[in-house]
């Protein structure tokens, strides 16, 4: 942006803070809000979504209890802040709980995945993330538009139902310029 006089400044990036365990609070999706919402409030955001079926590799297979090869449902996501591409996410559920429920819609409805799984008996109890620091791949740096010796954060997310069932592996590669991870728990 330029000013008269001022010259040249460059407009700044506010920091996303990812906070959780309250992002993923039973209470944010079962009123029907995004994740996201939790992050990013009312900035303007937008979200690529590609669903479909794929087979399972051995790291999105054993979670789920399942063989490699055997068929899941995916749920592919490139979310967008401030008109920013700052994460990439894929979601993987067992056929049985999602083929031809919204789960496979681009809009999954409000809530989102969550609250369809609640729906079907199998609502996610618990949570557990992964997370590393590592540079990006070719792939991740050109759907990001990450500028070169900018890392990425991955954090992979398991979500069990109440019978301990993991019901999603979920991948998420995050711009690590764009965010702030913040874990507040009780001791």
């Amino acid at each position: 942006m330029t000013h008269d006089g001022r010259g040249t400044f460059a407009r700044q990036f506010r920091p996303i803070r990812r906070s959780s365990p309250g992002r993923l609070a039973r209470e944010q999706w079962g009123r029907g809000e995004a994740i996201q919402q939790a992050d990013t409030a009312d900035r303007p955001r937008a979200v690529d979504v590609v669903t479909g079926e794929t087979e399972a590799v051995e790291w999105v297979a054993g979670p789920l209890g399942l063989s490699p090869g055997s068929p899941v449902v995916y749920r592919s996501r490139r979310f967008l802040v401030d008109g920013r591409a700052v994460q990439l996410a894929t979601s993987y559920l067992p056929v049985d709980l999602a083929r031809g429920t919204a789960i496979m819609h681009t809009d999954a409805g409000p809530g989102g995945i969550y609250a369809r799984l609640a729906e079907s008996g199998h609502g996610p109890a618990t949570f557990t993330e992964y997370l590393r620091a590592r540079m990006p791949l070719p792939d991740e740096t050109d759907r990001l538009a990450l500028s070169e010796g900018t890392p990425v954060v991955e954090i992979t997310r398991h979500a069990f139902d109440d019978s301990a069932r993991c019901v999603e592996v979920n991948r998420m590669i995050l711009d690590g310029s764009a965010y702030l991870l913040d874990y507040t728990f009780t001791a």
